[in-house]
């Protein structure tokens, strides 16, 4: 059955592992008093990421402790910090016996971050609940910004470039405004397009695309793998097309969750 494909496959999901580099930096290992003070510094979200993090590892080896700390973690999923919901999401989804998880992760499938609905929805296929599919198929897509209002271009950086999440893509002005409109990357990834300084753009028009960063790409299609439907090839084969801008096991993870959505559909 498919609830059987989840849980004997799903040692195959390691969500986000691109979150793990964060480790260099909250690598310090925290008491359990500072793991509580940490989960409630309202003012330093960085020692909120700090413990959660810690919180994952041990929850990632099965130390039943860090239950004491589950009702935080539900609670941070209303956390005013885009990135402090990001990694709950993610810190949530290593534990399917965690009271309250799995309803606080649907919640987050309605967050106001991409990443965060992203996250939510791969913490879900660990719990055998594709419910987040879409938002799964939407970490596969670029961003696409537009402008606000009638403006022009003053600064922007350029085509080809990686960018992180929330980084600097153009700076925008208007007649009679004298602070200019930052248009910012909601996702990590490359930039694919970027209009220039000097150009003028209409309310609405495009500012810049953004392609989606491979380890966020290399995510979804592990998570398609297991929930994927039909529908989805079309987002899933651009990915399977031998270009130096696709890595090779993401090519490869391409093929192989197209080749399981078929076996799963008897096609």
């Amino acid at each position: 059955t498919q609830k059987i494909l989840f849980f004997t496959t799903g040692w195959l999901i390691v969500l986000m592992p691109f979150l793990f580099w964060w480790n260099t930096w909250f690598g310090r290992h925290l008491s359990d008093q500072q793991l509580t003070e940490y989960l409630h510094d309202d003012k330093k979200p960085r020692h909120i990421q700090h413990a959660l993090i810690q919180v994952g590892d041990r929850m990632s080896h099965g130390d039943a402790a860090v239950k004491q700390w589950y009702p935080d973690l539900i609670r941070l999923a209303n956390d005013p910090v885009e990135e402090v919901r990001n990694t709950d999401a993610w810190v949530m989804g290593q534990d399917t016996s965690g009271a309250g998880f799995h309803d606080a992760l649907l919640k987050m499938l309605a967050d106001s971050s991409p990443m965060v609905r992203g996250n939510a929805a791969l913490s879900l296929v660990r719990f055998g609940d594709a419910t987040g599919r879409p938002q799964i198929l939407a970490l596969l897509q670029p961003a696409q910004l537009t402008a606000p209002v009638n403006a022009h271009v003053v600064d922007a950086d350029r085509p080809g470039t990686a960018i992180h999440q929330g980084g600097l893509l153009a700076k925008l002005t208007t007649s009679g405004a004298s602070v200019p409109i930052e248009i910012r990357s909601p996702i990590p990834g490359r930039i694919r397009s970027v209009s220039q300084p000097g150009a003028n753009l209409a309310a609405g028009s495009e500012v810049a695309v953004v392609d989606p960063a491979t380890e966020q790409v290399w995510e979804a299609l592990r998570a398609l793998y297991l929930v994927g439907q039909i529908d989805d090839l079309t987002a899933i084969r651009p990915y399977e097309r031998d270009l130096p801008d696709i890595p090779d096991h993401v090519r490869q993870q391409a093929l192989e969750t197209e080749k399981a959505i078929r076996t799963r559909a008897g096609s």
